[in-house]
């Protein structure tokens, strides 16, 4: 059945954005891959990640991944010569009104910039579409069908979470060949990574896929596989199509960024009349779960410091154990979703789901427990431990190394209202 370009019903797979955080930048469970969808759809969407790539389940940031959505965190972007504008004689550049570029447009640029060959299978989204502008092709050089996709959107330059969809994720959470992170002459951020669709590698589908991050906030995302399509396809060809620095010459064509600069504008949270949550502080949330840890464990690695999202591999004497933490403000509207009647609600109204089950990611014998919190207020904590030091290698041990009941001591722990900036 044909399907209008903009008018694709893509509420599960949300664009390239919302693959790169999910299979390859793997943050497991159902209870963490809930909160990554909730809290895509409600702050981007936006992404998984992974951001594009990887992403059918959307992962926590932090993971590598980001989701795109035309949101720019209550900043304009501003104007640039590559995106469209005109200099004037004081040296400003005025960028002319323009309106949305449609999915057929989107579709026609990508097909400009692909070497020779055939598309089929197309998909599209708007600029103005509220799930994020997105295209989506199967291209064919003569050596194999591949799916190739694009999404486009708009982050805070600068920030962490820009640093963080750029920056090569930790191999304890993702299994890759290859990956380069670089800055470019005009002071964009580039990564590009050649990993796989599945950590586990049960098939041979490569993913492959290029995030840039430019001074003005575009983010634009090219992902590519050696498949028709990202999931239960068959392999046609060894690699994907497009090489790193094809990839490269791809995601930084100028006509991205006049792509970008047409999705509408979000008002600010103050000119919307609300107040957005601040982010919880850095490597405060990293050094909070450490002082949670009992004693006796030993801290063998750290993730980075994110702003939501780390973890730590510890070890009790029986085996590396992988303990993951993600700190969420605003995930009221998310209650219903995430906390079913069965989850349990303490005297001061926090509500408590708990979780015991497979690790889900490949790795042979792995458990994941979790504990997952939501107060009043919005603040969300959850926290899960595994039995491998990695959630995509095969388990060190029978259990992880923190009981269920640690795991809630650690999520109910009054010190992640101190952490987030409240009373």
């Amino acid at each position: 059945m044909s399907v209008e370009h903009d008018e694709i019903p893509f509420d599960d797979r949300l664009g390239a954005a919302l693959r790169q955080a999910g299979d390859s930048f793997e943050t497991d469970g159902t209870a963490l891959v809930a909160a990554g969808r909730a809290r895509g759809r409600r702050l981007r969407l936006r992404r998984r990640a992974a951001v594009v790539g990887g992403v059918t389940g959307i992962a926590l940031v932090g993971v590598g991944g980001a989701l795109l959505m035309p949101w720019d965190g209550g900043r304009g972007t501003e104007p640039s010569v590559a995106s469209g504008g005109t200099p004037v004689p004081d040296g400003t550049v005025v960028t002319p009104d323009r309106g949305p570029m449609s999915g057929p447009e989107l579709l026609r640029t990508l097909e400009s910039l692909l070497p020779e060959g055939t598309f089929s299978v197309k998909e599209a989204r708007s600029t103005d579409h509220p799930l994020g502008p997105y295209a989506h092709l199967v291209f064919d050089d003569g050596h194999g069908q591949a799916a190739v996709e694009v999404g486009l959107g708009r982050i805070e330059a600068d920030s962490e979470k820009a640093e963080e969809v750029t920056t090569c994720p930790d191999k304890i959470l993702a299994r890759y060949d290859a990956c380069k992170r670089s800055e470019l002459p005009d002071g964009s951020d580039l990564m590009i990574l050649q990993g796989y669709e599945y950590p586990d590698r049960r098939a041979d589908t490569k993913h492959w896929y290029a995030q840039l991050v430019t001074p003005q906030g575009q983010q634009i995302s090219v992902t590519e596989w050696n498949a028709p399509a990202e999931k239960d396809a068959p392999v046609t060809r060894p690699n994907p199509p497009l090489s790193p620095a094809q990839l490269k010459s791809v995601v930084t064509a100028e006509e991205w960024r006049f792509a970008v600069d047409a999705i509408p504008k979000k008002p600010s949270g103050a000119e919307a009349g609300t107040e957005p949550a601040p982010p919880a502080a850095g490597g405060r949330v990293r050094a909070t779960l450490v002082s949670l840890l009992p004693k006796g464990v030993e801290v063998t690695s750290k993730g980075a410091p994110g702003t939501e999202y780390t973890y730590v591999v510890v070890d009790d004497g029986k085996g590396r154990s992988l303990v993951q933490i993600n700190v969420q403000h605003g995930m009221s509207d998310a209650e219903d979703q995430l906390f079913g009647p069965d989850a349990e609600t303490l005297p001061d109204g926090t509500k408590v789901a708990t979780q015991q089950g497979p690790g889900e990611k490949g790795g042979s014998g792995v458990v994941m427990w979790t504990v997952d919190t939501l107060r009043t207020d919005g603040l969300r904590v959850v926290v899960s431990a595994f039995n491998s030091g990695a959630q995509n290698t095969a388990a060190t041990r029978d259990t992880p190394a923190l009981t269920m009941e640690r795991l809630r001591k650690i999520a109910t722990s009054g010190k992640w209202r101190i952490v987030s900036g409240r009373p």
